[in-house]
């Protein structure tokens, strides 16, 4: 279930990115961790300082404690469009891409990425996948796509291109954080750059994340249940 690494968005949050998460209404909701038109990557003003001997770390020149996840690890800035009414982003949604801080920020708080509401059910916490991404019978699954609530399944199987409709479901009662996906930087004659792009998520601890830009978070599932929506929404039963 972990996509394909999505362009990171080195984008600005506003200022105001961080106030409670608003609540998407109505059945058609776009997701909100969808990037919209004209969400940008910010400028780019990264520095990389020595914070103890022989410890180098990234740092944004402008930095903002909201810049960080809770394990501390920085990410990719991109700019913010309006708000509707309901505080949703408005502009058209870039399809397959997702917002950096608005990924963070659901996942981070295991929040429903249409309606931010609180994601988890009766059952536990509900993850999609495109119907080809996973082989079920794996043990272990990495996901960077933030949790669905039980209002929004249907939604999400029906707006994401990626998921034809058919999503694979994974239930499952608890999903720890694992770690990050982004780009490493280093130091060399021109300055601050890019040196590698993994083409896989790298764990909180690992010894590359103090001057890692990340753009997604990921999370883990070992223990779970692979269903269809049908199965699910009958085991779920009626909305609350």
């Amino acid at each position: 279930m972990l996509g394909p690494l999505l362009p990171y968005s080195p984008p600005v949050p506003s200022r105001t990115a961080a106030s409670p998460l608003p609540h998407a209404s109505g059945s058609a909701a776009v997701p909100y961790v969808v990037q919209r038109e004209g969400e940008h990557p910010a400028p780019d003003n990264l520095i990389i300082l020595e914070h103890a001997p022989g410890r180098y770390r990234l740092y944004y020149q402008d930095e903002d404690p909201r810049d960080r996840d809770l394990r501390g690890v920085l990410y990719a800035r991109c700019e913010w469009n309006p708000v509707d009414e309901h505080r949703m982003p408005t502009g058209e949604p870039q399809w397959g891409f997702m917002h950096p801080h608005r990924q963070m920020m659901t996942m981070q708080a295991l929040r429903c990425q249409v309606c931010t509401r609180p994601a988890r059910t009766r059952l536990g916490f509900i993850f999609l996948a495109g119907p080809h991404d996973e082989d079920p019978a794996q043990t272990e699954i990495l996901t960077n796509q933030p949790p669905v609530c039980a209002r929004h399944v249907r939604t999400v199987a029906a707006l994401c291109p990626h998921m034809e409709q058919q999503p694979m479901v994974f239930l499952a009662p608890s999903a720890p954080l694992y770690g990050v996906s982004g780009v490493l930087y280093g130091i060399d004659t021109s300055g601050v750059e890019v040196v590698a792009r993994p083409d896989h998520a790298l764990p909180y601890g690992h010894r590359n994340l103090p001057t890692f830009l990340a753009s997604q978070m990921v999370r883990r599932l070992k223990s779970f249940r692979v269903l269809n929506v049908d199965e699910l929404l009958s085991e779920l039963g009626p909305p609350a």
